[in-house]
């Protein structure tokens, strides 16, 4: 049987490995880009290229906003908190971290938080 400190090694890792991959899809995502806007063509590929730039972009966006989460994950690995919540701070289930391992709360506290029970820094009771 694994322990929680082995598990959330594993999850390092994943989360190591998935920066990367992200850093590379950006790199390519972001030069593709550059290269679309740089080409020419009648109305009709404009048009497309439009809609593939505004696709594009969207990608990177959700790319580069995964890309902060690992990084803020990869900090609280550093601070030695990562893997409990950020408002109760009880541990996060493996589960959830296993699903989101860029989680920063519990299902809990994400819910209450969803549902405007709570706001980001505030405790419940």
């Amino acid at each position: 049987m694994t322990t929680r400190k082995e598990s959330l090694a594993k999850l390092k890792e994943v989360l190591l490995l998935r920066r990367e991959a992200l850093r590379r899809a950006l790199d390519g995502d972001i030069s593709m880009l550059q290269s679309l806007n740089q080409e020419g063509g009648d109305v009709m590929d404009a048009a497309m290229d439009t809609a593939q730039d505004e696709i594009s972009s969207q990608l990177v966006e959700v790319e580069s906003r995964e890309l902060h989460q690992i990084e803020d994950a990869l900090a609280r690995f550093k601070d030695d908190i990562y893997g409990d919540c950020e408002i109760c701070d009880k541990p996060i289930p493996l589960a959830r971290l296993q699903a989101v391992p860029y989680a920063t709360t519990c299902i809990d506290c994400a819910r209450k938080q969803e549902s405007g029970q709570l706001r980001q820094g505030e405790e419940f009771s």
